[in-house]
């Protein structure tokens, strides 16, 4: 079967209800935290990307039971020392920085040397920036060109406190300290650049004594040793990430309309939705509810008559990092110029992504200019694609995939898009959301 999708023509205008699949960062956290819980957990909705399958094949290395049942996932924790550390274990982080970066703080107190490897993407990614600061706790690493994957760490017994500045908005890099934190007699402390915050919200509904001063610009989080962690079932909302793809093919759709319902609206995700409202994107949050310390809502949206361009506050990136490439797509159809800065992360992802916004822009003729941390778009509200584009080579990064399948059924043209396959990393059923509200 073709690893590749043909699209020749644009979509209709629709007016469609759907639910996107569950929460990928959610998924993977629940996977990582029922490991060290005591008790039985079970989950809901689990996302069964291969991201999350990844992470529930890492738990299993060391003894932890998984048993999964149609829509129900169960993971029998052995506590916080639970873990059996056997020698020779390799783990396979395949695609997920998540997964890569959590797994070393849980870990960070092994007897035995263990070995992470990834996919050919992910090691290329940085390491270092969890390595650091898990060394400091007493344990020993070394990382491929000294900061890649594959990777080999050997825990300490005697984890000492640390006091740390994380000043790159990384979430996994946070939450890899707060776990080690849990392992480490005294109390460590984190002084945090703002970032997604799923990881402190479970902690403070599983009642793990964290407490977290939150200032302008960043987070102080302290976080001490605990002795037992609860079971956690949950049922996991649908990714914003996921559903940010049907809200911009529904903006940049004429006279549509979507509903995507019970999404994860976390405030540290939601800058998407707080930069295509500055663009004129008619999005309305309804139904709220607050479900285990996450916020959880509806998302209507409606086609505007006319999109802004707009000079991107910097203090939105981390909020919307994973969806700038389809942010890039609004601004494509914008009337005048868009400015996006501060955006060097970008290029730190499963593929250069600010690079391929610019190739993909290029290939809708669309000007743009790009630095190594900027992107200057130039919009066009008439912008009709009625040529060939073909996207291929781009280290099978499911981002770009769907970005590109977006771009297609917006602007038309004749798309050739590889690796398809790719989707599995974070949402398995794209496509087949795609044909319901092309039905």
């Amino acid at each position: 079967m073709p690893n590749f999708i043909l699209i020749k023509k644009k979509i209709n205008k629709f007016n469609k209800s759907i639910t996107v699949d569950g929460d990928k960062s959610l998924s993977i956290r629940w996977v990582l935290f029922s490991s060290i819980a005591s008790g039985v957990s079970e989950a809901k909705n689990l996302l069964m990307s291969e991201d999350v399958l990844a992470s529930i094949n890492v738990i299993k290395k060391f003894g932890i039971k998984v048993v999964k049942k149609n829509d129900s996932c169960k993971i029998y924790g052995k506590g916080l020392d639970g873990y059996k550390y056997k020698r020779n274990i390799t783990l396979d982080a395949k695609n997920s920085g998540t997964l890569g970066r959590l797994i070393l703080g849980l870990i960070v107190n092994s007897p035995q040397t263990i070995k992470l490897i990834g996919d050919k993407s992910l090691s290329k990614r940085d390491f270092k920036r969890v390595s650091l600061p898990l060394s400091k706790f007493g344990a020993k690493f070394k990382l491929n060109n000294g900061f890649g994957l594959p990777l080999t760490i050997k825990g300490s017994k005697k984890l000492k406190p640390i006091k740390y500045n994380e000043m790159k908005g990384s979430a996994q890099c946070k939450s890899s300290i707060i776990f080690a934190g849990m392992r480490t007699k005294g109390k460590t402390v984190i002084k945090a650049k703002k970032s997604r915050n799923h990881t402190e919200l479970l902690c403070k509904y599983l009642n793990i004594p964290i407490k977290i001063k939150s200032k302008k610009n960043f987070d102080l989080i302290e976080i001490n040793k605990i002795r037992n962690i609860q079971k956690l079932n949950y049922k996991i909302p649908s990714d914003i990430s996921s559903a940010a793809f049907f809200i911009v093919l529904t903006a940049l759709s004429n006279n549509s309309k979507i509903c995507i319902k019970k999404v994860n609206v976390n405030p540290s995700r939601i800058g998407v939705i707080t930069i295509l409202r500055k663009m004129g994107i008619n999005i309305f949050l309804k139904n709220k509810t607050i479900y285990k310390g996450e916020a959880i809502a509806d998302i209507f949206v409606e086609s505007p008559r006319n999109i802004k361009s707009i000079n991107c506050p910097t203090n939105l990136n981390s909020g919307a990092i994973d969806e700038f490439l389809i942010i890039f797509l609004v601004a494509a159809k914008a009337n005048g110029i868009s400015y996006f800065r501060n955006l060097s992360e970008l290029n730190k992802k499963e593929s250069p992504r600010l690079i391929w916004a610019s190739k993909i822009l290029n290939k809708m003729g669309i000007k743009n200019k790009t630095t190594n941390d900027s992107i200057t778009i130039f919009g066009n509200p008439h912008l009709k694609i009625e040529k060939k584009i073909t996207i291929k080579n781009f280290s099978k990064d499911h981002r770009i995939f769907m970005c590109c399948t977006i771009a297609a059924l917006s602007f038309g043209g004749n798309w050739k898009i590889y690796d398809k396959d790719s989707i599995k990393t974070s949402f398995p059923s794209f496509l087949k959301k795609i044909s319901e509200v092309k039905k």
